[in-house]
């Protein structure tokens, strides 16, 4: 039986900390959280999280911190966070999760604007280069994975008596700082109440029917707000299983492990998927296969388990477009992938493809129960509801400027709403450039098109100050193994439907193949996947202007 936490009027019943205390008194043996450690499947019963995260909370009060003080977490996602945040919560202070990617210039920006009074830190990308970034005035926590160097070590810190007593919070406290993974600027830290994000949190678990008999995996980073409202707190107000991923290397069998029931990724991560099954199962087989009415269900069904996937009812995908012909084609193998729209300002709880609608692909879907979502004149997508921010930390300026005087959220989208109120995303009003003609070209659905190309994995289309846009395109790593010749061929034939569909002003003079996978690593992505447009733009200004004579050109950044 589902617990009801929302109430008729969509209001939040309980905080994470009343539901934390409700499953420690009903289900204190049942396993909450599994983190894999060696190979092993470490698990976490409801009494033992609630029992550690007192024991963090008594710790906390024995540094005889002020209240409300900012407590950073470095680290990649891990059961140990889970406990902490609601350690946070009962001693009653501010939690303010780091991106494990992140460098020191961003580390040390969080650190000072937020005036962290204590940083845990987990595993993280390159610790080598992050940790001595770190300054040694700022105490420091190791969560207990080997090798962390810190002040204090985890076991150290929590070897003291839990508090006796289970305090709650209010929903007006200040519950979370997040820092924008923007491509340009500093990062904005985005203030969340207990009101706010649990809202967005307890009404996304009630519209998705996600219940206690439900497993997730936690593996997007924490440091994000999808993950953190749909499966950290969204799983306090569930009382579902989530499961970790102790490594990259093990991912697809720690995804096996768990069997989750809801599978939520972003769009890097479905396209990688679609490579490695068609890398196993070439199209053309898997197309004839798929025609055959009794082998359809079989070859489905095979790549789902393939995938760890086999038992998920509900697949998803945010945090940026999927394009529409990788939608279509999980469709075709059984896999219908609803997606999903919102923004840290929003507790990325704004419109939603539920259920799955194969004749709304391409859309984000309707407005989730409680959002108001208008357009402004310029077709910008506005929206309004309970979650939308507090502020922007220390920046009533920028606070100001990101509403409207209606009270409505600037998402930054372009948009259109069609008669059943779908929404569709047309582009980034700030990623829309003018070429040297002073035509404006919105680069998102450009991208959409060229992306139905399979040998395609990247692609950012680019042109301010060129006669015509370009795109540039990283391929995937099966198609980097064909013949040059085939590949322009197709990637030809990619450019000329691409310009059949758009306006003269539009149309791509040229297909740029470039020879550098873009990654976080060398920071021309979010570390959310997303492209670092302006970051890229800067960094291949001079292959972006050169002169060119072919079609398809092929670009050499780094020269063996």
């Amino acid at each position: 039986m589902k617990f009801p936490v929302v109430s008729e009027n969509q209001n939040v019943k309980y905080t994470p900390l009343a539901m934390l205390y409700h499953w420690e008194n009903t289900r204190p043996d049942d396993v909450y959280l599994t983190q894999p450690v060696d190979g092993e499947y470490k698990q976490y019963t409801f009494a033992q999280v609630a029992d550690m995260a007192r024991r963090i909370a008594a710790a906390l009060a024995l540094r005889k911190l002020s209240a409300g003080s900012r407590i950073g977490v470095f680290a990649k996602n891990c059961a140990e966070w889970f406990i902490l945040d609601l350690g946070i919560m009962m001693a009653g202070h501010v939690s303010v999760p780091v991106f494990a990617s992140a460098g020191g210039e961003t580390l040390n920006y969080v650190i000072r604007h937020g005036d962290i009074k204590l940083l845990f830190i987990g595993k993280l990308d390159k610790p080598a280069m992050q940790l001595p970034t770190i300054p040694e005035s700022v105490p420091t926590v190791a969560l207990p994975y080997v090798g962390i160097p810190a002040h204090t070590q985890w076991n150290d810190f929590i070897n003291c008596d839990p508090i006796a007593h289970s305090p709650d919070r209010e929903f007006d406290d200040i519950m979370i700082i997040i820092y924008t993974s923007g491509s340009t600027g500093e990062p904005k830290g985005v203030v969340h109440s207990f009101r706010t994000l649990c809202w967005a949190a307890a009404n996304s678990i009630d519209s998705i029917t996600f219940g206690h008999t439900d497993r997730m995996m936690s593996y997007l980073p924490l440091a994000h707000i999808t993950e953190r409202v749909l499966v950290e707190v969204g799983s306090f107000y569930s009382g579902g299983q989530v499961f970790f991923v102790e490594s990259l290397d093990t991912f697809q069998r720690d995804v096996a492990h768990c069997q989750p029931t809801l599978f939520v990724s972003v769009p890097r991560l479905w396209t990688k998927f679609q490579q490695g099954i068609l890398a196993k199962m070439p199209q053309k087989k898997l197309s004839v296969l798929l025609k055959i009415p009794f082998v359809r269900g079989v070859v489905q069904n095979k790549i789902k388990e393939g995938l760890g996937l086999g038992q998920t009812r509900l697949f998803a995908s945010g945090s940026a477009p999927l394009a529409p012909a990788v939608i279509k084609w999980f469709y075709s193998v059984g896999i219908p992938i609803c997606e999903g729209w919102g923004m840290t300002e929003n507790c990325a709880y704004g419109t939603a493809c539920l259920p799955f609608n194969k004749e709304k692909i391409g859309k984000i879907g309707q407005p989730y129960k409680g959002v108001d979502i208008t357009l402004s004149d310029e077709h910008e997508i506005l929206v309004k509801s309970p979650c939308n921010m507090v502020s922007y930390y220390l920046d009533p300026a920028k606070t100001a400027a990101a509403f409207n005087d209606d009270g409505y959220l600037r998402t930054g989208d372009k948009g259109d709403i069609d008669a059943e109120g779908f929404v569709r995303i047309t582009g980034r009003l700030k990623d829309i450039f003018k070429t040297e003609k002073g035509k404006y070209v919105t680069p998102a659905p450009i991208e959409a098109r060229i992306m139905e190309n399979a040998a395609i994995e990247q692609v950012c289309v680019v042109g301010t100050g060129l006669p015509q846009p370009i795109a540039l395109v990283v391929l995937t790593e099966e198609a980097q193994k064909q013949a040059k010749d085939e590949l322009d061929t197709r990637l030809s034939s990619t450019l000329q439907a691409t310009n059949s569909m758009l306006e003269s002003h539009q149309k791509l003079d040229r297909i740029l193949v470039i020879d550098e996978e873009w990654s976080i690593d060398n920071d021309l992505l979010t570390p959310t996947l997303k492209v670092k447009r302006h970051v890229l733009e800067s960094r291949y200004r001079d292959v972006i202007l050169a002169s060119y004579t072919q079609s398809v050109e092929w670009v050499t950044i780094n020269p063996r």
